[in-house]
């Protein structure tokens, strides 16, 4: 196992997370003015709700379907008697659909950012660049299914599974587990943990905002009284 591969997905993601973590609170405590999505809408409407509909619920669908499906352990699927084989094609479908809907919003999203002169007078350099990240993070993990179509048994996925399991659990050896996936894997990989260095210091923080939102469900009615 060489240096490079050893940093990337042994040191790396850790690295990432922290920045993730401590920046997004510096970024809570410091800046909370800017803790926002920063809406385009006023500017310029046209194709918005298509294009954030689309992206934002390919997203999500995409990122939970990572999460729950790289952490949950093997032995779960195992139990309920699910195929490593039928995870892995369930997956691949279900990433393609999300995957290429998120895509398609994306795109909208970006062309209206770039054809519109008021929009692209009010861009900054950061709002390009998440786009422009997210696009190719998506385009890898959608080309990566292709690669996957070649081996359906569900080996590799049981290898990528088994790294970001021993990531999260901060066991040493987790590098050496995906030694040997294809090349596509690593750049999509890389690309991903990419996106948690940069998040703090764009508008991608505002996700956060949309997970504590659900803490309103639990409050204490308004009470309004008459004059």
């Amino acid at each position: 196992m060489n240096t490079l591969h050893q940093f990337f997905f042994g040191i790396f993601p850790y690295i990432a997370l922290a920045i993730f973590f401590f920046g997004s609170l510096v970024r809570f405590d410091r800046e909370q003015y800017s803790w926002k999505s920063e809406s385009s809408q006023i500017l310029y409407e046209g194709q918005l709700r298509l294009g954030n509909i689309l992206f934002h619920v390919g997203i999500l669908a995409v990122f939970f379907g990572h999460l729950f499906g790289l952490l949950t352990p093997l032995w779960f699927w195992d139990a309920l008697g699910i195929s490593h084989g039928a995870k892995q094609i369930f997956a691949m479908v279900m990433g393609g659909i999300f995957g290429v809907m998120a895509m398609v919003g994306l795109v909208i999203l970006l062309q209206r950012r770039l054809k519109c002169d008021r929009l692209a007078a009010n861009s900054t350099w950061r709002d390009k660049l998440v786009l422009i990240w997210l696009i190719i993070t998506l385009g890898l993990g959608l080309l990566t299914i292709f690669v996957s179509m070649g081996h359906t048994d569900g080996h590799e996925m049981v290898k990528l599974m088994t790294w970001a399991q021993h990531i999260v659990t901060f066991r040493g050896d987790a590098a050496g587990h995906i030694e040997d996936v294809n090349f596509l894997f690593k750049l999509h990989m890389v690309m991903g943990m990419g996106l948690f260095v940069i998040f703090p210091f764009t508008r991608l923080v505002h996700v956060w905002s949309g997970f504590a939102s659900v803490t309103y469900l639990g409050r204490a009615w308004q009470l309004v009284r008459r004059r």
